[in-house]
């Protein structure tokens, strides 16, 4: 496979609520891509129970990376392999945190080269200081009246409260 002209890279995932680990992960993207889509996943391949509904997430993470015009924020449902080619995308950006995400991300990465060949993943690792992040845990840590302003961006923040508030 060569190189295409413009690197165009996918971040997908549920991004409920976006975090600082996720941050980090889309700004160092940028190193190797020219171009990051935070592709936001209509139906996760997880099971998860939602706080935001999709449109409150893209909302949020386009509030996160105001001013970076090398990242945009989209939705999607299907296959991430189908959004791929929609989007020109022949990189797939995957963070990982510990040992334990690495082989569900592994069959998800081969399964998606089965699928389409010339679609690479590329595995990064947070910072060390978000190395424990996810959204799930500062969901629940939030709930409980935890201080979760370390870990995820200020409107994050006020949009967490505010909705667990209500």
């Amino acid at each position: 496979m060569s190189r295409p002209a413009s690197v165009v890279a996918l971040y997908p995932g549920s991004f409920d609520p976006i975090t600082r680990g996720h941050e980090d992960i889309a700004r160092r993207a940028l190193r190797v891509a020219d171009r990051v889509i935070v592709a936001v996943a209509y139906t996760s391949t997880h099971t998860k129970s939602g706080l935001f509904e999709i449109d409150e997430r893209v909302e949020l993470i386009q509030s996160v990376f105001e001013g970076e015009s090398r990242i945009e924020v989209m939705s999607f449902t299907g296959l991430l392999v189908d959004f791929a080619r929609e989007q020109g995308a022949h990189l797939v950006v995957r963070g990982l945190r510990a040992v334990s995400d690495f082989e569900y991300e592994l069959q998800m990465a081969q399964m998606n080269q089965e699928l389409n060949p010339d679609l690479e993943t590329l595995f990064l690792v947070p910072e060390v200081k978000n190395s424990f992040i996810s959204s799930s845990l500062v969901r629940q840590v939030a709930a409980l009246g935890g201080d979760v302003s370390t870990f995820v961006s200020p409107a994050v923040l006020n949009r967490l409260l505010a909705k667990l508030d209500t």
